[in-house]
């Protein structure tokens, strides 16, 4: 025999011992959820079968896991600075999706809030701020930054464009710069 036909027969001889060891389970011994229709499935039976499943896999590493599950980082608080609130916030946000929300000058219609809020998220990248950007309103957004941190960076860009009415980060309102000011009513004297 040649080292090729040598070789076959190792082959064939692994998938065979492979196709006796891997023989499917007795109709006997299934359990009564295993023995249901596919299409019989309910959300506990998928639940099931998914742990089954998952059962000899080796757990993800921290990079993959998602946002919920992953260890926080540990955060350096000798030489924190308690004065300053925002960079508190800032620290506290590192490596969390935060979201903000932008309102534009109420001229605006949702085509010019569109092209407003997409210069400004190009501007944000130009500057290594990565976020995403939707349309809730004619005149709001929300940007989204996987890094909490970077929103403030953001927030005073934003703040200093022209049509930028206010942006609201964890319930904490910031006014733009350019904002119309508000009209005084005329007091009336009777």
């Amino acid at each position: 025999m040649n080292l090729t036909s040598t070789k076959v027969l190792c082959v064939i001889a692994c998938l065979l011992v492979n196709v006796a060891v891997c023989k499917k389970s007795e109709e006997g011994n299934k359990p009564k959820w295993a023995k249901k229709k596919l299409q019989d499935y309910n959300d506990v039976d998928l639940e099931r079968l998914l742990d089954q499943w998952e059962e000899d896999e080796e757990p993800l590493p921290d990079d993959e896991l998602p946002e919920h599950l992953r260890k926080p980082e540990p955060m350096d608080l000798s030489n924190l600075d308690t004065s300053d609130p925002e960079k508190l916030l800032k620290l506290t946000k590192k490596g969390k999706t935060l979201m903000m929300f932008v309102t534009v000058d109420g001229k605006a219609d949702r085509e010019e809030t569109e092209r407003i809020t997409t210069l400004w998220q190009g501007s944000l990248f130009n500057n290594h701020i990565q976020c995403d950007r939707f349309l809730v309103d004619d005149s709001r957004a929300i940007f989204m930054f996987k890094d909490g941190s970077q929103a403030w960076d953001a927030k005073d860009f934003l703040v200093e464009q022209e049509g930028c009415k206010e942006v609201s980060i964890d319930n904490k309102i910031y006014e733009g710069r350019y904002k119309p000011e508000k009209k005084k009513k005329a007091k009336v004297e009777l």
